[in-house]
């Protein structure tokens, strides 16, 4: 991968795999971040040349949505408090769990403006990853430019969230915070690790719960992101039994908070199949995740292309006509049997038109989840995903137009602003 030079420095890297294959995601090194606050242009990753064109807004989008809170599920649907289908169609926006402790870009222009380009191109649903080292008092947020970001000087962590999570729901944008890392150096595969105890990592949840409580747009807990390697389903092993720990931290939640969906991703295998980090559920069909409070639980999947490790179904001669039966067996079967609702969390790539893998691929995947009314948050926003790019071009200005074609084939509209959104 072409990092231009610039050093590895564990603090900004994410690496996701399965079985052999590689998910690759770099942040910004703080130098780099330091001069780009100040005027720079941040090149640290090569992106997609498809299109670098001016921002676009998805065309033929309702103005609103009219939702009754709380949601919550009914079957293989997200319903609201009237029973009316609710399908999210969103993006991540990433960087609170690197040592930034703030979403990147903010070193180029304002998040009043990042947030009214997301709005503008459709996304109903924003996925806010974050690691539970932000909320220490010594993880101080930086990379911002506070020139055109006043408002977040002095601020720590956890108010430039409220800040993202008030501008982004002020605009119709729902939000499901996501546990992405415990510390700023990256993933673990369990929920607990050597810098995070299963104690903190519930603490953190049961106080967040609390804090958007009176926000009805946050709408859940993505517990925690991409459990794989040590972590089990339903074999009734404390120490490694995702389905457990989930369960605990659902219950832990609402106690204190009883409106909250509550996110759960798989894990990157099953017996001895491998899949994705994050990606495997089959383990849902025998051991479903049962909370006190009732029609709570959206399972989450993430599912990657070729682009980001070429796994052996992407070489079948029938391809990509085979991949239906393969996103059905692992995830997808959730939803098409009324088990439950389901998230396809993340997904993403560089190549999204011409007759590349994976363009094929991810354009395949978009039509078999609007046929199927899946709903899904695009990886990401960020244009400085190393393995994948963004809907941002490099400059962290202009949208890349292939991509938001593909997307705004199945967008459902925004709720309806609230409050004044910034000009």
């Amino acid at each position: 991968m072409d990092q231009n030079n610039v050093p590895t420095n564990p603090e900004t890297t994410e690496t996701k795999s399965a079985p052999r294959s590689r998910r690759l995601r770099m942040g910004i090194a703080a130098a780099v971040v330091a001069v780009a606050a100040v005027g720079g242009t941040v090149t640290a990753f090569a992106m997609n040349g498809d299109d670098a064109g001016s921002s676009s807004s998805a065309p033929g989008k309702p103005a609103g949505s009219d939702v009754d809170f709380p949601l919550s599920t009914k079957k293989g649907d997200i319903v609201d408090s009237n029973g009316k289908k609710v399908v999210l169609t969103g993006v991540n926006w990433f960087g609170f769990e690197t040592g930034t402790f703030a979403p990147h870009g903010l070193w180029t222009r304002s998040l009043d403006s990042m947030l009214d380009q997301m709005a503008k191109q459709g996304f109903n649903t924003m996925r806010l990853p974050y690691a539970n080292e932000m909320f220490d008092a010594k993880s101080k947020p930086n990379g911002i430019d506070f020139k055109q970001n006043p408002d977040l000087k002095g601020l720590t962590g956890q108010q430039i969230m409220d800040k993202v999570v008030k501008g982004a729901t002020d605009r119709g944008i729902m939000v499901i915070l996501d546990q992405h890392r415990p510390d700023q150096y990256g993933q673990s595969e369990l929920w607990y690790s050597q810098s995070l105890t299963e104690n903190k990592w519930l603490s953190d949840w049961v106080k967040l719960a609390k804090r958007y409580k009176n926000n009805d747009r946050v709408i859940g807990a993505d517990l925690h992101n991409e459990p794989r390697g040590q972590a089990t389903w339903g074999d009734g092993n404390k120490k490694t039994d995702w389905r457990m720990a989930a369960t605990k931290a659902g219950n832990a939640i609402h106690k204190v908070n009883k409106n909250w969906l509550i996110f759960v991703e798989g894990t990157d295998r099953h017996k001895n199949e491998q899949f994705w980090w994050g990606g495997d559920l089959q383990g849902v069909k025998k051991y479903p995740v049962k909370l006190d409070e009732g029609n709570k639980v959206v399972y989450s999947a993430h599912d990657y292309g070729p682009g980001v490790f070429n796994q052996n179904w992407f070489q079948a001669k029938d391809f990509p006509k085979n991949m239906p039966a393969i996103w059905k067996k692992h995830w997808a079967y959730i939803k098409q049997q009324n088990i439950g609702p389901l998230l396809l969390g993340e997904f993403g790539g560089r190549k999204t038109a011409g007759n590349s893998k994976e363009a094929i691929w991810q354009n395949a995947l978009m039509d078999y989840l609007k046929k199927n009314q899946i709903s899904y948050t695009y990886w990401t926003w960020n244009p400085d995903s190393g393995d994948t790019g963004g809907v941002l071009n490099k400059d962290w200005k202009t949208v890349d137009k292939n991509k938001m074609k593909m997307l705004s084939k199945y967008q459902m509209p925004l709720l309806e602003p609230k409050g004044k959104a910034s000009e």
